[in-house]
């Protein structure tokens, strides 16, 4: 009886432990998240969960170890042998036991500090929001999403070759606060000049850009609103879909659905691997004709086989194969559609390249600075090119960035940020580019009314054309009103994107 006793004691022991743990491993998870990504919502927390860490930036890996898994492990097992440790001979004064803890007394502060612990943590990464959201029904999608299967939409007889650049973590921030930004200097002028001469959406009266909306705000969720017009939900059975590994919002239609529809070869480029986060798995589902990734690169000689910084390789080689396979496209008889995505303004501080120049005391605007000469380096090359006359360029970033040791040391509180845009060599003029309420989602009409197409009513997705006079639906609605509407859940999201 004593020995049953005893290993009942000692069970309850570990079990008080384990949950001690997972609460400190919580509470240390959340804090590290909110500090090295900024507040991006539950939503990308459970994407990145469900989808793994395959591909990921090791030095983040690192951090998450040593600011997360080591303290929760050390002070676990502090409090664990504070709370439980057994004594041969107890601390007492004056005849009252002070330790070993009474076992009742030890286990009601066991259960105290893991639930304030894990509380805590879900405050901070917005589980209470997305909970409450997810349990109120929305009938957004229903009411106002376009099929892009089901809309009028009329090319040009000459279509006109697309090259999409998407920039990562590139916002309107970096500009100095005189032309809307957030800084005392301008750290990416060429971004400026191309976006001042060209056309750019903004919020403001000078170079401006779009706000970032509920399932918007990662990449994977960027990559989804700007080609689907729709925000990225995780589905609420996510622990038992296969949602990302076997199929990929397949019903959702996409602008790489319409351009395959109309004749296109589409390319897509990353300098990372393409499988991260199941970035191939959406594009394969949505037709898109080659990917292309460090991997290929590797087979194709621009870095060496066993070549591996950052993320994969740097941007400077990128651009070199960009131009390599942009040369080889523009020379078949179909109009393309090219798309690539940066990666050296990724955080923590971005990689530094040979490029890089030390203007700045800050690593991070050093990149920045240097991402946008490559990239005004990359258009002009462009723009030498014969087949630039019949090309449209839309240059975004994907979403805000997620350095927010950066943005925390260089931005005043209450600076509302905005995400870049541009379009080149657009073939239409638009109504209104000032003053502009708009998301990520608004960009996929746009870029098929840069291209010449005519798209009756200026809706797909939830996005609206904005070289139109159609307001957006943020501009309709009222953006704290759409935003909380895309963030509920949605019987006709579930059952017409994710299962079909």
């Amino acid at each position: 009886m004593k020995t049953k006793t005893k290993n009942n004691g000692l069970l309850s022991k570990i079990i008080f432990s384990v949950l001690i743990f997972i609460a400190f491993l919580c509470f240390f998870s959340a804090d590290w998240y909110i500090k090295t990504y900024g507040d991006l919502g539950f939503d990308s927390i459970l994407y990145t969960l469900f989808n793994g860490l395959g591909g990921v930036q090791s030095g983040l890996v690192t951090a998450y170890m040593k600011n997360a898994l080591i303290p929760s492990v050390l002070l676990s097992v502090v409090v664990s042998l504070v709370l439980f440790l057994n004594l041969k001979k107890p601390l007492k004064i004056n005849k009252v036991t002070f330790f070993p803890f009474n076992k009742v007394f030890s286990s009601v502060v066991a259960v105290i500090l893991s639930l304030a612990l894990i509380i805590t943590a879900t405050v901070q990464v917005g589980l209470d929001d997305y909970i409450i959201s997810s349990a109120s029904k929305t009938a957004i999608f229903e009411e106002k999403y376009v099929a892009p299967d089901n809309a009028e939409i009329i090319f040009p007889e000459k279509k006109q070759n697309l090259i999409y650049i998407y920039l990562e973590s590139m916002e309107t921030t970096y500009f100095a606060k005189e032309q809307g930004g957030a800084l005392n200097y301008n750290a990416i002028p060429e971004l400026y000049s191309l976006a001042e001469n060209n056309v750019n959406f903004s919020h403001n009266e000078d170079v401006g850009g779009f706000k970032t909306a509920n399932g918007t705000s990662w990449t994977m969720g960027a990559l989804v609103a700007q080609t689907a017009g729709i925000p990225l939900k995780i589905p609420s059975n996510f622990a038992e879909n296969t949602y990302g590994k076997e199929k990929f919002l397949k019903g959702a239609k996409s602008i790489n659905n319409v351009l395959k529809e109309n004749g296109y070869e589409s390319v897509l480029m990353f300098g990372s691997d393409a499988a991260f986060a199941n970035r191939d798995r959406y594009f394969i589902d949505h037709e898109i004709g080659d990917i292309l990734d460090l991997y290929d690169a590797r087979r194709e000689g621009i870095v060496p086989k066993d070549y591996a910084v950052w993320w994969g390789m740097e941007d400077m080689h990128l651009f070199t194969y960009a131009k390599k396979v942009l040369s080889e496209l523009s020379k078949g008889d179909k109009p393309f559609a090219f798309t690539t995505l940066t990666v050296d303004t990724h955080h923590i501080d971005g990689y530094k390249c040979e490029k890089c120049g030390d203007e700045y005391s800050e690593q991070y605007e050093n990149v920045l600075s240097c991402s946008s000469k490559q990239v005004y380096e990359f258009v002009q090359w462009i723009k030498e090119q014969p087949f630039y006359e019949n090309t449209v360029i839309v240059i975004a970033g994907d979403h805000l960035t997620m350095d927010s040791g950066y943005i925390n040391r260089n931005v005043e509180k209450g600076y509302e940020r905005h995400v870049y845009n541009c379009f080149i060599n657009s073939k239409v003029t638009p109504v209104t580019t000032k003053n502009r309420v708009f998301t990520a989602m608004d960009m996929m009409p746009s870029t098929l009314a840069a291209m010449g197409c005519q798209i009756k009513g200026n809706r797909l997705g939830l996005g609206t054309n904005l070289f139109s006079d159609t307001k957006t639906l943020p501009e309709e609605m009222g953006y704290d009103t759409f935003n909380a509407e895309i963030s509920k859940n949605s019987t006709f999201y579930n059952v017409e994107f994710m299962m079909k």
